[in-house]
């Protein structure tokens, strides 16, 4: 069975970051708004990753720390839908690193999600 592909989410006080891997390569990187509209749209995009690439996904989203801001009811709703499916598998994880919200529309450098990431994968 091939590597899964692993999913940082950083739920952030304006946005929402999201880093891509697939084993130490990097294949999306994202800045969106804050909150998604849909409780499942989280989910959605992880499962559209797994048909994409035919490889199921590991998600870990920051919901506890000094860098998470996913308490709101619209992340609590999303949550709630992305503990559910098969090909994609969810962790809670902890995110201290309080990032920065760049002024310009820039991506930034993302290095506390993709250290969210190894250390999610050691385990």
């Amino acid at each position: 069975m091939s590597q899964p592909l692993v999913m940082a989410i950083a739920p952030g006080s304006l946005t929402t970051r999201i880093l891509v891997h697939d084993g130490a390569i990097p294949l999306l990187k994202a800045r969106l708004p804050h909150s998604p509209q849909h409780p499942c749209a989280a989910l959605a995009l992880a499962e559209a990753l797994t048909l994409w690439t035919n490889r199921p996904c590991r998600v870990a989203v920051a919901v506890v720390g000094r860098g998470a801001f996913c308490v709101t009811p619209r992340w609590l709703d999303a949550l709630d839908w992305m503990t559910r499916p098969d090909a994609v598998s969810v962790v809670c994880v902890r995110h201290d690193a309080v990032p920065v919200e760049p002024q310009a529309p820039v991506l930034g450098d993302f290095s506390d999600l993709r250290r969210m990431l190894w250390r999610r994968a050691a385990r």
